[in-house]
């Protein structure tokens, strides 16, 4: 009997809710390795890629209850919305989001002066363990 109640305990922490992170980013490896990155941090991650699906998975978790803690955004995609179009309409969404910037272009005026284009601050590429965690730690 002491058992079952050692594995429910164990199983209750190992189901506290963990925090969401949305990462968008239009390379598929980029994307997934960040995800996988922030699942070792203890963060759930959900990789989209591009801006207007980064804008309708937030809202839609938003909505559902289930809102991200924070997200991470490549800066520019070609072809599609970045993270410079994306940010806004994210803060209209929800003017306390907490939105990152990411870009291997350090700099790119959007990385260098990140707070005036609505971004929490800053990630460079490549993605770097300890700088993510770090970022994340004081945020979340």
């Amino acid at each position: 009997m002491e058992e079952l109640g050692e594995f429910l305990e164990a199983e209750l922490l190992s189901n506290e809710k963990r925090k969401k992170i949305l990462v968008m980013d239009d390379e598929d490896m980029v994307g997934e390795i960040a995800c996988q990155m922030l699942d070792f941090l203890g963060f759930d991650a959900v990789h989209v890629f591009d801006g207007q699906a980064a804008v309708e998975t937030f809202q839609v978790h938003k909505n559902n209850g289930e809102p991200f803690n924070a997200v991470i955004m490549d800066l520019t995609i070609p072809g599609g919305m970045g993270g410079k179009e994306a940010v806004t309409e994210i803060l209209a969404v929800d003017a306390t989001a907490k939105v990152f910037v990411s870009s291997g272009y350090s700099t790119d005026p959007a990385m260098v002066n990140y707070r005036e284009f609505g971004f929490t601050g800053v990630i460079v590429k490549p993605f770097d363990l300890a700088a993510i965690q770090e970022i994340l730690d004081k945020l979340v």
